[in-house]
């Protein structure tokens, strides 16, 4: 019988960090320099992993939706809420726009 809330650990290679041992990112490099620069562990490892596929082009994607500030104070917390932004229910448009780029 399986205990709840006991995971089994992961093995590390000797030399090699943490990332680097994680077997669903891509790229390990490229998401430990993005970690580096205060990027979350979740936009971090969507920006390696698609880096890292040919089919995804990362650098030619962009521009079809509008901008935040274009949208409304009530769909930009829309969006936080969807993706669990903390504190959202406080912030100004200004401040859920920052917060979404954040993330």
């Amino acid at each position: 019988m399986a205990q709840s809330g006991h995971r089994t650990p992961h093995r590390r290679t000797p030399g090699k960090t943490a990332s680097q041992n994680n077997p669903a990112l891509k790229d390990a490099d490229l998401y430990d320099t993005l970690r580096s620069k205060g990027m979350s562990k979740e936009k971090a490892a969507r920006i390696s992993n698609a880096h890292a596929n040919p089919h995804l082009h990362p650098s030619e994607k962009g521009g079809k939706a509008p901008r935040y500030e274009e949208w409304t104070k009530h769909a930009l917390y829309r969006h936080a809420q969807e993706i669990g932004i903390d504190g959202r229910s406080g912030m100004t448009k200004p401040q859920l726009i920052k917060a979404l780029r954040r993330h």
